[in-house]
């Protein structure tokens, strides 16, 4: 039987969306390469006077910048990449599992009006500013946790991480993790909401009907679906962490060293906030060196995202 002219336009017309659709996701995918190799390429004509200036110029940039504490790039840059993942990873060990037991709660234990609520409430934490957070944690965390950090070292200061002498206030790593914690608390729960509840219900009625407790059915069959998510939206997390920089900026005191010691003051300091901090004065040489930092940053987060990929890859298999 020969097509009705009707199904026949509507099937040219759906085959031009279609066309249009393709082009038009196409083109959205060439657009993010093209900024992507942009931002690369700016990171590194812009980093590049810091390798292959004047010696005496570049030692005498790092050295102000650093306040004499470096003299070499990699003397000054080693410090912050150490700090920069001390403080990144301190905040996701902290809020990955609040995350996870929050998103659990909403999914599958929490009444509908309740999970409704909560859902609301932590979607717009994830949008709140990250200057909010900052002062929040400058004007009402910093004078307050210090007592609390005080009696953290007195009882597990044997332990090097938390030896004192405590910093007052409290501006010290911990404090900022606690902080960038929260901050990416609602993101990484935001995510893993959306995955988990995602799990195929028969295979959750099939886990209760062979007598699985609620939480030996949340085991074996809605973990192990959302494995791969789960660990998408940690990356996620942590990524915002790694170039979080007001926030940290407005709450940690600075200082360059490899030190674990996270209840004292004037230890480390993040990529992102020290650019921050040293950009408004730096000369054409530190500016350099500073874009310098920032293209290692760049490649860290690179580097966290390949590997988030493979984890996820593997995860997902």
């Amino acid at each position: 039987m020969s097509e009705k002219p009707e199904e026949t336009a509507t099937l040219h017309q759906a085959r031009r969306v279609d066309r249009i659709f393709k082009a038009c996701a196409t083109g959205a995918g060439i657009l993010i390469l093209l900024a992507l190799a942009a931002v690369t390429l700016f990171l590194i004509l812009r980093a590049f006077p810091a390798f292959t200036g004047d010696p005496d110029s570049r030692t005498q940039a790092i050295l102000s910048l650093s306040g004499g504490r470096a003299s070499s790039f990699l003397g000054y840059v080693g410090p912050l990449v150490f700090g920069t993942i001390l403080i990144a990873g301190l905040a996701l060990l902290l809020a990955f599992p609040v995350s996870l037991g929050i998103a659990l709660f909403i999914g599958y234990y929490a009444p509908a009006r309740l999970s409704t609520l909560l859902s609301t409430v932590i979607d717009l934490l994830a949008a709140v500013p990250s200057v909010i957070y900052g002062l929040w944690g400058a004007l009402v965390l910093v004078p307050n946790i210090t007592g609390f950090w005080r009696w953290l070292s007195v009882h597990l200061g044997w332990i090097p991480l938390f030896s004192g002498p405590v910093a007052a206030p409290a501006r010290s790593v911990a404090t900022v993790a606690l902080v960038l914690a929260v901050m990416i608390l609602p993101i990484i729960t935001s995510v893993t909401r959306d995955i988990l509840i995602q799990a195929p219900r028969l295979q959750q009625e099939a886990a209760l009907a062979l007598g699985a407790t609620k939480w030996e059915m949340i085991r074996l069959a809605v973990l192990p679906f959302g494995r791969s998510g789960i660990i998408s939206a940690s990356m996620l997390g942590l990524g915002r962490a790694l170039g979080e920089t007001m926030a940290v900026l407005m709450i940690l005191s600075p200082g360059l060293s490899y030190s674990l010691r996270l209840l004292q003051a004037s230890k480390s300091q993040t990529i992102a906030a020290n650019i921050a901090a040293q950009f408004p004065e730096a000369d054409s040489q530190g500016v350099a060196l500073l874009v310098a930092t920032g293209l290692v940053l760049f490649i860290i987060t690179f580097i966290v995202n390949y590997l988030a990929r493979r984890i996820t890859a593997k995860a997902g298999a």
